[in-house]
């Protein structure tokens, strides 16, 4: 089998493994996790702020559970749904496989798990192929502190 056809059988086993999974949350009547985290509400949710720059980090794969934007394109173990790009993914998966030097992906770190800015697809596929961890640019969000009562200044 040639590259080409490879990453093209590749491809057609990540969406079934997502349809695969889809069907059986439907029929085990599992609510929710279909798909990734959206970033947006879970740091309203949580009530975060900043965005403070940490830089290259080695980052485990399994702790990447959300998406800036693209939550509906990939299900909750990052295998691509409908919605992702078939030529992208395989592009990625190309190189992968071929052993280019990836570029690292962008992700948000929020209470110890991380969601994908750029690099869904980098994340995908070497979630496909079992890695375990991937090189990382991250910024940390942190909860916002609550002040029970009120602050007066004398």
């Amino acid at each position: 089998m040639n590259l080409s056809e490879q990453v093209d059988k590749d491809f057609a086993i990540a969406r079934r493994r997502a349809r695969m999974r889809g069907l059986g949350a439907r029929f085990s009547r599992r609510s929710g996790g279909s798909t990734l985290l959206p970033f947006e509400e879970t740091r309203r949710a949580l009530g975060t702020a900043g965005g403070l720059r940490l830089g290259r980090r080695t980052v485990e794969l399994s702790r990447v559970v959300g998406s800036i934007g693209q939550y509906a394109c990939f299900d909750a173990a990052f295998m691509p749904l409908r919605r992702a790009s078939p030529e992208r993914w395989k592009q990625v998966d190309r190189a992968f496989r071929t052993g280019v030097d990836l570029q690292p992906v962008c992700l948000y770190a929020l209470g110890g798990f991380y969601f994908v800015e750029d690099g869904h697809n980098r994340v995908s596929v070497a979630r496909f192929h079992g890695a375990e961890w991937i090189d990382a640019e991250v910024r940390e969000f942190r909860r916002l502190l609550r002040v029970d009562r009120e602050l007066q200044l004398s």
